[in-house]
């Protein structure tokens, strides 16, 4: 298994981007969404990701415990979660079927949260993440090509 630890630490890195992408995409297409099956306007979500540390690991004997928070192994997906915290886009639009119809707010639709210039700057971010991620696998497939053909004696 150690062998593989740098090729698995990698996929899970993978596999969450992948969900991160997906979760942006979700966010961008509903970006106009005024009503959903939970009621008001769409919500933006964002992925909540966590360190994986599934078993002890081995620990450098000069490295200080005040200076080791500890080897991972990969990332996991603790959550999808709903932003509230951030403040609605409210548009004047007085014949639209869900403006307000009174109050401090009247005319206006809430647009819900959803920031495209954020959410394409999040899907970079993702992407370069990929990326690294991809490369690192990549870089240990060759290096393990390597290894067996010099074991190999070719």
């Amino acid at each position: 298994m150690g062998i593989f630890r740098t090729m698995n630490t990698a996929a899970s890195g993978l596999t969450a981007q992948r969900l991160r992408l997906d979760v942006i995409s979700d966010n961008i297409s509903n970006a106009e969404t005024t009503r959903t099956p939970e009621g008001g306007p769409y919500r933006r979500s964002r992925v909540i990701m966590r360190p994986r540390v599934d078993q002890p690991y081995w620990r450098g004997p000069f490295i200080p415990k005040r200076l080791d928070n500890g080897v991972g192994e990969g990332v996991r997906v603790a959550a999808i979660e709903k932003d509230i915290s951030t403040k609605p886009r409210m548009v004047y639009e007085p014949t639209h079927p869900d403006a307000i119809k009174s109050g401090e707010w009247e005319g206006y639709v809430d647009y819900g949260n959803v920031n495209i210039l954020n959410e394409m700057v999040d899907m970079i971010a993702a992407s370069r993440s990929y990326e690294a991620n991809l490369t690192v696998i990549q870089g240990f497939t060759e290096m393990f090509g390597r290894s067996l053909n010099i074991l190999g004696g070719r």
